[in-house]
């Protein structure tokens, strides 16, 4: 009898363990797993950009990075909620992307962002950092004690959309670009363009028109109005128009030369300091964008839901954007202010910004501003008053906008402030990625 009380004791008391145990396992820390998925997809855009900025990718290339990695994201956690739809469909040759098993606990955020960030690792050149980021992302998940089962379900779902995005990626003709041929520079037009000083670096991406859009029907749907005929005459409006940035640059006040350094967004400006070369990397104009829509989500409390949709929608506008506007630009190849002045002008003249890589027309931060613009007002509102901190980390304080178009007309006239742009260039920028924008908004809706 003695020996079988002692065996029940012992029962009870591993019982009683056990029950503790689990106990113990199943207390999640609901917090902290609140704080790494509630503005995870706002986080992890601002991680990517940290990334993008060391490897210094041009406008163009950030703009592609910035839409698959947050597209991936955003048909992760469209499978939660029926009321957002797939893009499937919707952007170009993405077929249907794959869903989770059903029985399966998930947490959708946390696949989300390895999705995203598996993505964001085949695009970046810095794959280890990439790597690092999400393998720290998931120890600080698996530390709130959240379900084994459900943390490697979430992970294996997020790399089952990886591979769909990746494989969607890989037909984009992105890598065949690199083939073709280098944008040959005519010597006998004196209006076509010419690299630039202090570089003069070849020029960028001569050959992303070629690029499979995501929404455009064709890189050359939205062609904007031919620019002013050149012309080195005094009496003409190419010669008036060039005097008009001459004039504004020479008698730029505080106000103005403050918006020109806001929207530099030159990935990689030059210096020299007598026999010294060095470089300075920050943010490109679409990476300013997508942390200004992080900025709006964060300041909204967005659940991860609208937040993903915020973000991959304004992200495939903004790469559609530069599609469209690099289209133009090597369709005209317009010269360059600086180059202009300084052969018919004024041979000492510089801008106030570094002149980028690329012919004039039209102006890059123009098109793809408009258009975040347009699709971040579809989506969040008109006069929607915001202060936007995203040069803080490059040395320059906040500003403060009335409204999302409010910041891309600033954003576009900061062009003729800093010296890189005509006029035409702007406006007819700023037209382009509007209807860019509201395209993309027909087609995502």
């Amino acid at each position: 009898m003695k020996r079988k009380n002692l065996a029940l004791k012992k029962g009870l008391f591993i019982a009683f363990c056990a029950f503790m145990l689990v106990g113990c396992k199943q207390q999640v820390d609901e917090a902290k797993l609140q704080q790494l998925t509630e503005t995870a997809v706002m986080d992890w855009n601002s991680k990517l950009t940290d990334v993008i900025v060391a490897d210094i990718f041009t406008p163009p290339v950030s703009s592609r990075i910035y839409a698959y990695c947050n597209v991936a994201a955003y048909e992760v956690m469209c499978k939660t909620d029926t009321s957002f739809q797939s893009f499937a469909g919707k952007l170009n040759d993405l077929d249907t992307t794959p869903d989770p098993e059903e029985g399966k606990e998930y947490n959708f955020p946390v696949a989300a962002m390895v999705a995203f960030s598996s993505v964001g690792k085949n695009l970046v050149f810095n794959t280890e950092a990439m790597e690092k980021l999400q393998s720290d992302y998931l120890d600080e998940i698996r530390s709130t004690n959240l379900n084994k089962a459900t943390i490697e379900n979430s992970i294996a779902f997020g790399n089952q959309m990886a591979d769909h995005i990746m494989a969607w990626v890989k037909k984009d003709g992105y890598k065949e670009r690199s083939a073709m041929s280098r944008y040959q520079i005519n010597h006998n037009d004196p209006g076509t363009w010419q690299p630039t000083p202090p570089n003069y670096m070849e020029a960028i991406e001569p050959n992303w028109s070629t690029l499979r859009p995501f929404t455009l029907k064709a890189s050359d749907q939205f062609v904007p109005a031919p620019p002013t005929q050149f012309d080195s005459i005094p009496s003409s409006q190419f010669y008036k128009e060039t005097m008009y940035v001459y004039e504004s640059v020479n008698n730029l006040n505080e106000e103005n030369l403050a918006k020109a350094k806001f929207w530099d967004c030159n990935p990689n400006i030059s210096y020299t300091q007598g026999h010294v070369m060095y470089y300075k990397q920050q943010i490109s104009p679409g990476g300013h964008w997508i942390m200004i829509a992080c900025q709006v989500a964060k300041a909204e409390k967005l659940n991860p839901m609208k937040a993903s949709e915020v973000l991959a929608k304004t992200a495939v506008t903004i790469a559609d954007a530069f599609i469209s506007c690099w289209t133009a630009k090597y369709e005209t190849q317009l010269i360059r202010p600086e180059t202009y002045i300084n052969r018919y002008i004024d041979p000492d003249w510089k801008p106030i910004l570094q002149t980028p890589a690329f012919p004039e027309y039209t102006s890059g931060h123009s098109v793809a501003s408009s258009s975040a613009a347009t699709m971040l007002t579809h989506l969040l509102g008109d006069n929607y008053s915001f202060v936007d901190s995203t040069e803080v980390n490059y040395g320059l304080p906040p500003r403060s906008f009335k409204s999302f178009r409010h910041a891309a007309d600033e954003a576009a006239i900061s062009r003729l402030y800093g010296g890189i742009h005509y006029m035409p260039a702007i406006k007819n920028g700023v037209e382009q990625g509007k209807k860019v924008g509201e395209h993309a908004i027909a087609i995502l809706n």
